[in-house]
């Protein structure tokens, strides 16, 4: 019996049918959901309704992550991976209205869930063409997106107790926003020597992941082909020969380069 559930598992997260491509994509639906609603709580009080939906949210997650420890082959590998890190502090942070709330600035970890979108852009490279064909430019947003949301998230939780200029993640956002894009109106400000160093490391890394955006959106885009002979993948939408090997390439266009 256990076997067989094992199997049925294993078929919906890492299966080929129908099912198994519906029930990813509710996946992503629920980890979309999670983040809004982490947003919309922001400005409300947190009482007895969202403690409960909370606790909902945190025990889904809880099995979800449980039913990929068990189908997973390299257990100690997975519980080390990146990703399943950031989904039990996601859990830690949901879960943590059971003991009374007491660490609600740990709930800033919800937006780890957003490091799923990496594994969801896998799936859509293999389903879709169009996520083929501009993968860069979306990982390179995916990696703005999130670095922008966790940032938000941080500001949001350190700050909104004793800064009255942030008092939502709005304006959380706000202030990531203005200051990775270097307007710096200076209306929002964040108070004390740690709320300087997250607009340090926002300046910091937030405008190099911006920049990178602005290169991807403006530089000559890719066509993906795999050179048969060097294997290299990338080339110009125009090529006849690989740069690196000078083997023909055959890439199908619609003649329009």
């Amino acid at each position: 019996m256990t076997q067989t559930w094992m199997s049925k598992i294993r078929e919906l997260y890492e299966g080929d049918s129908g099912a198994a491509h519906r029930f990813r994509y509710a996946l992503l639906y629920f980890d979309i959901g999670a983040i809004l609603y982490v947003v919309a709580t922001s400005f409300t009080s947190h009482g007895g309704l969202v403690l409960a939906i909370d606790v909902v949210i945190g025990l889904f997650i809880l099995a979800d992550f449980c039913a990929r420890l068990a189908i997973s082959e390299r257990k100690a590998r997975f519980l080390i991976n990146p990703v399943s890190l950031a989904d039990i502090l996601a859990i830690a942070s949901f879960l943590i209205a059971i003991a009374g709330g007491g660490a609600g600035f740990l709930r800033v970890l919800r937006t780890l869930r957003l490091f799923h979108t990496y594994q969801l852009l896998d799936r859509l490279s293999a389903d879709v063409r169009f996520f083929r064909e501009k993968e860069e430019l979306l990982i390179a947003s995916i990696n703005l997106a999130v670095f922008l949301f966790v940032m938000t998230g941080l500001i949001y939780e350190t700050q909104h107790r004793t800064n009255p200029e942030i008092s939502n993640y709005v304006d959380a956002l706000y202030f990531t926003v203005t200051t990775l894009t270097t307007t710096g109106y200076g209306d929002v400000l964040l108070d004390g020597t740690s709320g300087r160093l997250i607009s340090v490391g926002v300046m910091i890394i937030g405008v190099t992941l911006f920049l990178r955006l602005a290169q991807v959106i403006f530089r000559p885009q890719k066509v993906r082909q795999p050179c048969n002979v060097c294997g290299l993948k990338l080339h110009d939408p125009d090529a006849v020969h690989c740069k690196h090997c000078g083997t023909t390439v055959k890439i199908a266009t619609d003649g329009a380069y």
